[in-house]
């Protein structure tokens, strides 16, 4: 049963390490959250390790330049893991071929930079649909359009057999008070019309072997069951910690703020009835992160 806390330094000392997911828990898409900094803060001054884990289609750097932007101090965190950097890696090792079809924005563009961790990446170009060998999808062209606009293109690509390599598996994620979708629900539509999407980002695998690396550059050692797992996203942070035998902590004043009634921290009937329907089992749950 999901334990409801109050502040994060209510179980902090049962961990060594903390995979924190960014948007929703510790930025907002705009500015940081005082009340999330100044608990990774503290927690660091205590010696815990906290390992920021994002399905962020970008390079760990880009990340880090957006913390800035956003008034996330460098303090609050040792290092940074991105579905970006696991999704450039499977690319540039050839995954969807050479020449692909992007979709995305233009400060998605940094997706295609350079990878320094390979010896012989595969050289990658962008090319118009008609002419490419797979999609890299970093997210929707106009991320408040349904996207079932983007059918049409896909019908297409589905019987070309291309594969959508997928850089943010999140659907949705919200910039302040506006929801906007992700390259995850585009994702989900070519999938579900038949084609095969390639995952790199939280609740797969290959972010957490990365964020696992990411850790032991810092702290050398730490097990499984001294992690711990903060994320708002039921299938993505909560899953994806469940599916990696780690405890959790559910920040339900994030995207499921409605369903669990959360106020100063969640409603105790609606958190049960919520995890029981997303059939997700948190470790703990509070409001927002404090």
């Amino acid at each position: 049963m999901t334990q409801i806390i109050t502040a994060l330094s209510d179980i902090s000392d049962r961990y060594d390490a903390l995979f924190v997911d960014l948007w929703g828990c510790v930025h907002n898409g705009i500015r940081a959250i005082p009340s999330a900094v100044a608990a990774l803060q503290a927690y660091r001054a205590k010696g815990g390790a906290v390992i920021l884990v994002t399905n962020a289609p970008r390079s760990r750097h880009e990340v880090a330049k957006q913390l800035v932007r956003f008034e996330v101090p460098q303090d609050a965190y040792d290092d940074i893991a991105t579905s970006g950097d696991s999704a450039r890696a499977a690319m540039f090792q050839g995954a969807v071929g050479n020449r692909v079809w992007f979709m995305g924005l233009d400060f998605d563009l940094t997706f295609f930079e350079p990878l320094q961790l390979l010896d012989n990446p595969a050289p990658i170009e962008r090319v118009a649909l008609e002419e490419a060998e797979g999609i890299v999808c970093c997210g929707p062209f106009d991320p408040h359009a349904d996207p079932e606009v983007n059918r049409p293109h896909f019908l297409y690509a589905k019987q070309k057999g291309l594969k959508l390599l997928c850089a943010n598996p999140d659907i949705v994620v919200d910039r302040g008070e506006r929801r906007e979708w992700c390259a995850g629900a585009l994702a989900r539509l070519y999938t579900e019309m038949g084609g095969e999407s390639l995952y790199f980002g939280k609740p797969h695998p290959p972010i957490y072997d990365l964020a696992r690396r990411r850790l032991a550059a810092h702290r050398p050692g730490v097990a499984d069951a001294a992690i711990l797992a903060i994320g708002d996203g039921p299938h993505t942070d909560i899953d994806g910690a469940m599916g990696e035998d780690i405890d959790s902590l559910f920040i339900t004043g994030g995207l499921a703020r409605e369903e669990t009634r959360t106020t100063d921290g969640p409603d105790p009937e609606a958190l049960r009835a919520y995890v029981a329907e997303a059939r997700i089992n948190p470790s703990y749950a509070m409001g927002q992160l404090g």
